[in-house]
């Protein structure tokens, strides 16, 4: 097992910066991929961005494409998610997942406990 703890988020001005992190333990040996998930009220979870652990390859949705940069330190088994000129769509859960698979809804083999992000207008 996987076990997954994201930490940062918050509320943030349109526009603003913000940075969450996730910290990975357990059987990490079995981590292909790391990324982050996200889904508002009343909305299907939506891919964000994902990072290959071994290769560091990347993979953004359009939406957050040239805004956020999804990063790792293997060494810390953990995550990042720097998150640029917000917008208030962005608000939402973020959930840290690894092993993410394909198909829609996005599904994962393990998720975090997820951590608010609020982008006021």
């Amino acid at each position: 097992q996987v076990q997954l703890v994201e930490s940062g988020g918050g509320l943030v001005q349109a526009g603003g910066s913000l940075r969450v992190s996730c910290a990975a333990s357990g059987r990490t040996s079995s981590i292909r991929n790391m990324g982050w998930v996200r889904q508002a009220p009343g909305k299907e979870r939506e891919f964000v961005a994902a990072i290959t652990w071994s290769g560091g390859t990347t993979n953004y949705a359009d939406s957050v494409k040239g805004r956020f940069t999804i990063s790792r330190d293997n060494a810390k088994n953990t995550e990042y998610l720097q998150m640029n000129s917000l917008k208030p769509e962005d608000t939402a859960v973020y959930y840290c997942a690894a092993n993410l698979l394909p198909g829609r809804p996005v599904g994962a083999g393990y998720w975090g406990q997820g951590t608010q992000v609020t982008v006021s207008s």
